[in-house]
């Protein structure tokens, strides 16, 4: 995982240093980075907003087939694959984006939890000496628990933790580590808080920015309770037959709850950027739903079944993801079919069984190929007995 982290961190992590190096503030970097990342998944939030509310359209249709197929699952099941096809909707189209949105996302947290290395580029071997030397101090001040490694995603959290309390343990390391380290943090200010410490409800004493640290985790889970409330509230007034899981409504609560939690185990930085996804998350869906208008998104369902219909016509041989579904529905439906016993109520030799398997599997082929208007090739039908 940690791998992973890593991996797509580099992009972004050229990108953050680049902003840092125009504004020349970390914490300003941090909100420029979050809006350009949002941005950068804009198209994979428009396509999955898309497709949600295209599959709004269908939910009167799908709620009549589940009552009239309600005593007959697979009836059920074939009628909504057709239906799909029909529409030229693909049900699992949300997914696809959705990974490579989460995929992405793995590249930022990595950016947004390790600026020394995506900001200050300290080379690989002086992190990692400075990672042990910050683990050897943990375990001596918190015990065994306290251990970590250089590849673990808050790692340079714990360097900045130790730095800050035992800088001269650290100044020994090349490249002016400790330096370079500390100066960086001290310029990590938002509102004159210093967004490399931690936020506490018990301060030595309260301030403007012990203040602005305390509130950091409470605006955090704040603006998380914001987005999920409204995407709650707009899913129920899109689909007012919707039933909402108790667990779902616990989640809602309790998601914000452990943000806040968590920032306050955490430098405020962390809160910091947690604020500001949220709230530029939030910003992407209110628009994307303002934009998502019942007529305009029956408008675009028009558009995107013209579209799917021409490239049906164009490309007969190509199967789109529902029809293959009904394919292998079929076939496997043939399968289960021809494991029953003969007519005759005699049971069939496993020489019978086979070639009947056989000819139901190349019969059902042939009768997809001709709804399809494929060309079935009776030679390719697998007999190698």
């Amino acid at each position: 995982m940690n791998a992973l982290y890593d991996i797509i961190g580099v992009p972004f992590g050229y990108l953050m240093q680049f902003i840092n190096y125009l504004v020349g503030n970390y914490a300003l970097s941090i909100i420029i980075f979050t809006i350009v990342t949002k941005l950068i998944f804009l198209p994979v939030n428009y396509k999955t907003q898309k497709n949600a509310a295209r599959m709004q359209l269908l939910n009167p249709k799908l709620e009549k087939l589940r009552k009239s197929y309600s005593n007959n699952p697979q009836k059920l099941q074939e009628e909504q694959q057709k239906l799909y096809i029909q529409e030229g909707i693909n049900p699992m189209g949300s997914c696809l984006p959705a990974f490579i949105q989460m995929f992405l996302v793995f590249g930022v947290i990595d950016v947004v939890y390790k600026p020394i290395t995506h900001i200050l580029r300290i080379p690989k071997d002086v992190r990692k000496q400075a990672a042990q030397i910050a683990s050897d101090l943990r375990v001596k001040d918190i015990g065994s628990k306290g251990s970590f490694k250089s590849g673990d995603l808050r790692s340079e959290l714990y360097i900045r933790e130790m730095l800050d309390k035992h800088y001269d343990a650290f100044t020994g390391l090349s490249h002016n580590f400790a330096e370079k380290v500390d100066d960086f943090y001290n310029k990590f200010t938002f509102l004159g808080a210093n967004l490399a410490k931690y936020p506490s409800l018990s301060p030595d004493s309260w301030n403007s920015e012990t203040i602005v640290l305390a509130m950091i985790p409470f605006m955090a889970g704040l603006a998380q309770l914001i987005s999920s409330v409204y995407s709650q509230i707009h899913q129920k007034k899109v689909n007012p037959n919707m039933q909402n899981p108790g667990c779902m409504t616990a989640m809602m609560y309790l998601m914000p709850l452990l943000s806040i939690y968590f920032a306050f185990k955490l430098p405020a930085g962390i809160g910091f950027y947690w604020i500001w996804s949220a709230l530029f998350s939030f910003v992407i869906t209110f628009a994307l739903n303002q934009y998502f208008t019942p007529e305009r998104t029956v408008a675009i369902n028009e558009k995107e079944k013209e579209k799917a219909r021409l490239y049906a016509e164009k490309h007969p041989e190509k199967k789109t993801f529902m029809q293959r579904m009904m394919e292998q529905q079929e076939l496997a439906n043939q399968q289960a079919g021809g494991t029953k016993k003969k007519s005759s109520g005699e049971k069939a030799s496993r020489s019978e069984m086979n070639k009947y398997n056989r000819d139901k599997i190349k019969e059902a082929r042939k009768r997809m190929a001709e709804k399809y208007g494929d060309i079935y090739d009776e030679s390719d039908n697998g007999d190698n007995d």
